[in-house]
């Protein structure tokens, strides 16, 4: 186990405060109630900051709890790699705060030369502004599933080509939807219509970005018109948990049998899981049982998650 850096209260309160005013969008009011302290004690802490040089894209002071979190979940499920994002509120959406974490480490991630996979959703979306991007020769982006006609801004094409655009990258899609009409389908486009040279590419990527999605509602926009009511609940009786690109997979992980999973234009686990650099980026209490399973079937190499979330998956 490493060393956990020694931190004073102060700096910790630092740390916090600056998360919350900068990244959870907190006014210094409720900042001061979330810490117990004055408001007064907020701002001198928020400029201190400043005068240290950590208030960036994200916060360079590390929080000595969360390093403790981090080992804890690397070693209760095999991962090489776990990035917590301080998230102080259990009730609250952890979408943002996740983002801004995984934004970072993507920054560094990426280099020249790479093929890297990309899957979709609300927070892999939230990323793109968090990410420092730069003009990255011989960068190759591959999404890893079909579209959806009414997924608005979380598209996985839409993603796929802003997250391109970042290092002005050869952008790869997939031109069909995500969910077809039946298995014969799905094989005409994969053999006839030119599909199969992208999930070849899918089959060799250096970096793989995946998010998780669960199965408790259907409020998330991108499921419009492709997974019904009777479809969600049908899934809940074979087992499903929630889903990775579409795949639906019960709590061990595995994909159910299931007719929808007949159906998804997406790369298969056993490519996924041969990829160098597998990154899982998710969180919220709606993903948790989602996210253990899909920690099972992936294994990945990096997680980015919440705090809230990284304290019930070691609790």
């Amino acid at each position: 186990m490493l060393p956990i850096p020694a931190q004073s209260e102060t700096d910790r309160l630092r740390a916090r405060a600056v998360w919350l005013y900068h990244v959870e969008g907190q006014t210094q009011n409720d900042i001061a109630h979330s810490l117990g302290v004055s408001r007064v004690m907020v701002v001198r802490l928020l400029a201190d900051a400043r005068r240290r040089n950590e208030v960036r894209v994200t916060v360079s002071a590390p929080l000595a709890e969360l390093i403790e979190i981090e080992r804890a979940v690397e070693t209760r499920y095999g991962i090489a790699r776990v990035i917590v994002a301080p998230f102080s509120d259990p009730e609250g959406d952890p979408v943002k705060a996740i983002a801004a974490a995984a934004g970072a480490f993507i920054s560094g991630l990426m280099k020249p030369g790479l093929t890297v996979g990309v899957g979709w959703g609300r927070t892999l979306s939230n990323t793109l502004p968090f990410i420092s991007g730069e003009t990255l020769e011989d960068l190759r982006v591959v999404s890893l599933l079909g579209g959806i006609a009414a997924a608005r801004r979380f598209n996985p094409a839409e993603f796929a080509w802003q997250f391109a655009e970042l290092f002005q990258a050869e952008g790869f899609l997939i031109p069909a939807p995500a969910v077809v009409d039946s298995p014969e389908t799905k094989h005409a486009l994969l053999e006839r219509c030119g599909l199969s040279a992208i999930f070849e590419m899918a089959g060799r990527l250096d970096v793989a970005l995946l998010s998780v999605g669960g199965i408790s509602t259907l409020t998330t926009s991108y499921r419009t018109g492709y997974i019904t009511e009777a479809d969600r609940r049908s899934l809940i009786e074979a087992g499903a948990v929630g889903d990775v690109l579409y795949n639906f997979i019960d709590e061990a992980g595995a994909v159910v049998d299931h007719d929808v999973n007949n159906r998804v234009i997406s790369a298969n686990f056993v490519d996924l899981r041969r990829t160098p650099e597998r990154v899982l980026i998710s969180g919220g209490r709606d993903k948790r049982i989602a996210l253990r399973a899909a920690i099972k079937t992936l294994s990945p190499t990096t997680l980015v998650t919440d705090e809230q979330t990284a304290k019930d998956l070691i609790a």
